[in-house]
């Protein structure tokens, strides 16, 4: 086995693992502030790519104003369903917001394939970041260096706005007691549906940063969000920086399955779930009750 083609591959599975950390980070904030399992995490990852695609093709606004605007156009489209419809679903058990996010995951991806069909369409890598380097045991892409960075970049950000603000303790307030932060005259629904909006926006990030690597297609969420289900248990549901740490590392671990046993590198992840679930059924950085 070349160098090359082992760091060839720790950088495909660290590529992977910054889409995972994002989708994952989003799934956990949701989960983690107002119990709601989304399974339309994918789907919200599939709106930012073709987001940032539609406003390139019919508005002729380039990558960069995708990256900015894609995000928003999710995140706007995720609060407008949680005011209209998940918001129904907070005082109910956690299977009722699962069922109801699997029948708008269906739905939506559903209708992007009546208008659009399968086939997946190019957005192209924008010029500043065509190119590479050669670093002499590999050669590295600037466009999969740049994911990684705003990746590393906006999971740790939002890891610190939820953790170490006032933002984020006052939505971790509004979730754990209510009436308490009312009395504080906190807009307690504006602040969930605030905090759905990051959480899928952070999923439409994703997906504008995909499409130049994996191309636009609307079945491009649809299996992705079982893996990323699948990481944020072995993380722990409710763990932020667990998600972040655990999409990066899994991410890693499949790429490098695919060099020493490529047949199982689908399978890598659902093995370690499996193995963390049975030891620590918490996840390796939640909390038992």
């Amino acid at each position: 086995m070349s160098t090359q083609v082992l760091f060839g591959q720790l950088l495909v599975g660290l590529i992977n693992g910054s889409f995972y950390a994002l989708l994952a980070l989003g799934f956990a904030i949701i989960f983690g502030l107002l119990g709601i399992i989304n399974i339309a995490q994918g789907t919200f990852y599939m709106i930012g790519a073709f987001g940032g695609w539609m406003l390139l093709n019919y508005f002729g606004l380039g990558y960069w104003w995708g990256l900015l605007l894609a995000p928003l156009i999710a995140g706007i489209v995720g609060m407008a369903l949680e005011k209209t419809l998940i918001s129904r679903m907070y005082k109910l058990d956690h299977i009722y917001g699962l069922l109801l996010t699997y029948g708008l995951m269906m739905f939506i991806m559903g209708t992007f394939i009546y208008f659009f069909q399968t086939a997946p369409r190019p957005y192209p890598v924008p010029p500043e970041l065509q190119g590479g380097y050669n670093l002499g045991f590999m050669f590295l892409p600037k466009y999969r260096a740049w994911v990684v960075l705003v990746s590393l970049t906006f999971c740790l950000g939002t890891w610190f706005v939820i953790e170490k603000t006032s933002v984020g303790r006052n939505l971790r307030a509004a979730t754990e007691n209510p009436m308490l932060t009312r009395a504080f005259g906190i807009n307690v629904p504006a602040l969930l549906t605030f905090g759905f909006g990051i959480g899928v926006a952070l999923a439409g990030l994703g997906g504008v940063l995909a499409g130049p690597i994996y191309s636009v297609s609307p079945i491009m969420g649809g299996d992705l969000v079982i893996v990323v289900f699948a990481i944020v248990v072995v993380g722990g549901m409710q763990s932020i920086l667990g998600a972040v740490i655990t999409g990066l590392s899994l991410g890693v671990l499949e790429g490098l399955t695919k060099v020493f046993y490529a047949q199982g590198a689908n399978m890598v992840i659902f093995v370690i779930m499996f193995i963390v679930l049975m030891v620590k059924p918490a996840g390796l950085f939640g909390q038992e009750k």
